[in-house]
């Protein structure tokens, strides 16, 4: 493959190792390293790829992988192109050709703001892009509307998303810029906060038409809300403000409508508020800050009461600026220090929030199961040796002394059960004696304890940890990234880490390990469902199914004893939220039962549902175990199935074919085909012959297709199809 550096592409040399690379169409701006400078310039006069690859690790003493990585960057961004000169002029007339007539400022405009990267330059904090691996995770596109504070942390975003093997890609605007929103399809929105929170110091009511000064905030975010709903259906994050450090009055600023309340009170109303629209979440911004000391993030202490920057903008102004002050300043030095040296932390800070959240929103490494050893870690010692759990009694402290360590640990595997995360157990232990000797004594916290049947499914024998996980990963069906492991032990975090290099490891310490539990972004699921609350002892009766199955003599017998009913139906524009959030949580979660791998957040199935062209089937199942609750889901819009998926605790009861038939249904109605593809995976191995088993055929060009006389319906216990509400 032949490279070259664009014709449009300009180095500008900013400083020691630094160079901008400025793109003259697009007006992209990349701050680089002098080794990628070096990249560029070896690609003044085209080359084959892999022979500039090799002379480029040789000179500059990089391994070709990084050097690939660094190509990749520019490619990227337009820097270096596979075309000719005359290509791209080609390519950018054929942009541009649509408009033809227009304002050609107004059309270049245009064209720029669909390529746009990073924040505006004023506000652009950005380190220069140097020679690193590249991620290799998922790629997300994420645009930030706001201000200074947001647009500032484009950069720190990017870096962290890097350290956690994410493909950020981050664009900035003002939150007034709703055409950039409609103009490029992003995987998430993040909204900075208002202009109107300058109103908010204005406190009494008779400022504001009697009207309540927070709720002046909260509704500009409402109307922002609803401009954004009519053209995107990304998910939304919306930043809370941040609580002031300092009261103007002092201790006299008193009662609801207090400088400080009314930002506490705002705050609220933005919580209300998240709740009234599909797919957008509040980012606890004061929460944030305050967790990393506030006084130090915030500038109501050095300028402003509302500004809500960062005192270490102070250190980052241009030269210019000091012509406002005569030149006359004070040393710089002594808020360096106060800040800890470092400008920028406010942004790391917020970056992380920020990236938490995206991570949870999108389903970013999600982990399903949580395996805990035991001795060490939910009890001090050996419990074989202790012979009890604890040894606690009210006389010896209280609660909250030593052997709070432990019940907190406790405490925190409970909430993420309760958040629909499975727990199971892995011990080296002789495993009559644990269960003989977990007991509790009557005056220990037994609703913040763990007991044996909190856990899906245990391992305590004295065979190796690392294959006893591998079981119980194939007992429940999940890859080995599905999983976290808590352990005490260096050596048996190091065997895992080794053996199983997808397990997230945790443990090497406890003090951090409640904390760790309830932040991590990939224990967090955004919402709640019925689902969620009962997946422990869903996921328990599909264990009890397969040892029932063990003893059937065939899948008949097994089946006429489980007797599964199965029921599909087509949502309606008034499907209640918490149906679609469900229906979403299916669509990314389920790695098994899964034909394309498609995603679907809340805001999107709204949009789907409430489209003439679109349809979106799901599926209860129940059988003599357990009511499995809504466990499948199909998208379908043109007459093609976009995705189809189903909880890996009901595959082989035959809920796919009512779900197929209630599409099948739904395309017959029209005298239309229903087509489907299915992109293999490595996991995705159950769903593989779905349309080949319902008559469907592959045609050609690789789709899946079943016409209305070409076959029966697929057979399967389906009740009689429709509508769900």
């Amino acid at each position: 493959m032949m490279l070259r550096r664009s014709s449009f592409v300009h180095l500008v040399p900013l400083g020691p190792r630094m160079v901008l690379a400025l793109h003259a169409a697009s007006q992209m701006r990349l701050t680089v390293t002098d080794e990628i400078a070096a990249i560029i310039a070896h690609f003044a006069t085209p080359q084959p790829r892999d022979d500039a690859v090799a002379s480029l690790a040789a000179s500059l003493g990089h391994p070709p992988d990084t050097i690939h990585a660094g190509i990749d960057l520019l490619t990227s961004h337009g820097i270096l192109t596979i075309a000719s000169d005359a290509e791209e002029q080609a390519s950018l007339a054929a942009d541009l050709s649509p408009l033809h007539g227009r304002d050609p400022a107004a059309l270049l405009d245009r064209y720029r703001r669909a390529r746009a990267e990073g924040a505006h330059p004023y506000w652009s904090v950005a380190s220069p892009r140097g020679l690193a691996a590249s991620p290799t995770g998922r790629r997300v596109d994420v645009l930030l509307l706001g201000e200074c504070e947001l647009q500032m942390e484009a950069d720190f975003l990017r870096l962290d998303a890097a350290a956690r093997g994410i493909d950020l890609h981050v664009a900035a605007a003002f939150p007034h810029d709703i055409e950039l929103v409609a103009e490029r399809r992003h995987d998430a929105i993040i909204i900075g906060a208002l202009q109107a929170r300058h109103a908010i110091i204005l406190g009494e009511p008779r400022h504001h038409d009697n009207a309540d000064p927070a709720g002046v905030y909260v509704g500009a975010m409402r109307a922002l809300l609803d401009r954004l709903r009519a053209v995107s259906a990304a998910p939304i994050l919306i930043d809370g403000l941040p609580e002031p450090t300092l009261q103007p009055l002092g201790i006299a600023d008193r009662g609801i409508h207090s400088h400080r309340n009314r930002f506490r009170r705002a705050n609220l109303g933005l919580a209300e508020l998240a709740e009234q629209y599909s797919d957008v979440t509040l980012v606890d911004i004061a929460a944030t800050l305050a967790g990393a000391g506030a006084d130090t993030l915030l500038d109501d202490g050095l300028v402003s009461f509302s500004h809500f920057g960062a005192p270490g903008w102070m250190l980052l102004r241009p030269e210019r600026e000091r012509d406002a002050v005569h030149g006359q300043f004070p040393d710089l030095v002594t808020l360096a220090d106060q800040l800890g040296g470092d400008p920028n932390r406010r942004e790391r800070v917020t970056a992380r929030a920020h990236l938490d959240c995206l991570v949870s929103l999108l389903a970013i490494d999600r982990r399903k199961c949580v395996i805990v050893d035991l001795d060490g870690v939910l009890w001090p010692g050996v419990l074989a040796e202790t012979g009890a759990p604890f040894a606690w009694a009210p006389d010896i402290s209280g609660p909250n002394s030593f052997i709070g360590l432990y019940f907190g640990i406790h405490e925190a595997l409970l909430a993420l059960r309760r958040r629909g995360i499975l727990l199971a157990c892995v011990s080296k232990n002789d495993e009559s004696t644990v269960r003989t000797l977990w007991r509790y004594q009557p005056q220990d916290p037994h609703e913040r304890l763990l007991r044996p049947e909190h856990f899906v499914t245990s391992r305590i024998n004295w065979t190796d940890k690392a294959n006893n996980i591998a079981a119980i990963a194939e007992e429940l069906g999940f890859a080995e990234t599905d999983f976290v492991f808590i352990d005490d032990s260096p050596r048996e975090r190091a065997r895992i880490a080794q053996a199983l290099p997808g397990v997230a490891v945790l443990g090497d310490n406890l003090f951090a390990l409640r904390r760790a539990l309830l932040t991590d972004p990939r224990l967090q699921p955004p919402r709640l469902t019925e689902t969620s609350a009962q997946r422990s002892e869903l996921v328990r009766a599909q264990l009890d199914r397969a040892r029932l199955r063990a003893t059937m003599p065939d899948e008949a017998s097994f089946l006429a004893a489980l007797a599964p009913r199965a029921q599909a139906s087509l949502l309606t524009p008034d499907t209640p939220t918490d149906t679609l959030d469900r229906v979403a949580e299916l669509f990314a979660r389920t790695t098994q039962f899964n034909t394309t791998g498609a995603r679907f957040s809340p805001a999107e199935l709204a949009h789907l549902v409430a489209h003439p062209a679109s349809q979106v089937a799901i599926l209860h199942m129940q059988d003599n175990s357990a009511a499995h609750g809504l466990v499948g889901a199909a998208v379908l819009r043109d007459g093609e199935i976009l995705n189809l998926v189903m909880s890996c605790r009901v595959i082989g009861l035959g809920g796919e074919a009512a779900l197929l038939a209630a599409l099948l249904a739904e395309q017959n109605a029209r005298g239309a085909p229903l087509a489907g593809r299915i992109l293999a995976t490595d996991r995705n191995l159950p769903v593989r012959h779905l349309y080949r088993d319902a008559g469907f055929h592959l045609d050609a060009d690789g789709v899946w297709r079943h016409h209305p006389a070409a076959a029966a319906q697929p057979a399967g216990s389906c009740s009689a199809i429709r509508r769900a509400s």
